[in-house]
């Protein structure tokens, strides 16, 4: 029996346990991800160099790359743009796996420890 998860429903997510992630469609990497200058350094979007600029700076360059949707300069706080298909754009569409997983987020090293519902993942078998 296949589990009906919708992503945007978190009562329907399943309680998240090792090797979940082995054999899922990462529904989480369809969420949105929010990215502090700590991240966009691991990614290598941004350098030492750039990381005690000014957030509006760092927006405005990631912005028009295409690679942040949306920033809150008060918090510095970036959330990466996303496909249409609302795919985060660091998920590879064929092996539904991060391109850049040593290098991934804080949020997503995280996740399912945090996130909308905590200890609970929208894991759905392939």
């Amino acid at each position: 029996m296949i589990n009906v998860v919708d992503i945007e429903r978190t009562e329907t997510w399943l309680p998240w346990r090792k090797k979940l992630c082995d054999n899922c469609l990462s529904l989480c990497c369809r969420l949105p991800v929010e990215v502090r200058n700590s991240d966009l350094l691991r990614m290598g979007l941004i350098d030492s160099f750039e990381r005690d600029d000014p957030p509006k700076a760092i927006a405005k360059r990631l912005m028009k790359a295409g690679i942040v949707a949306h920033v809150n300069i008060r918090e510095a706080v970036y959330t990466l743009a996303q496909h249409s298909s609302g795919d985060c754009m660091y998920l590879n569409r064929e092996t539904r796996r991060c391109t850049i997983y040593e290098q991934r987020p804080e949020t997503c090293r995280q996740h399912p420890t945090v996130g909308p519902r905590p200890g609970f993942c929208a894991h759905t078998p392939r």
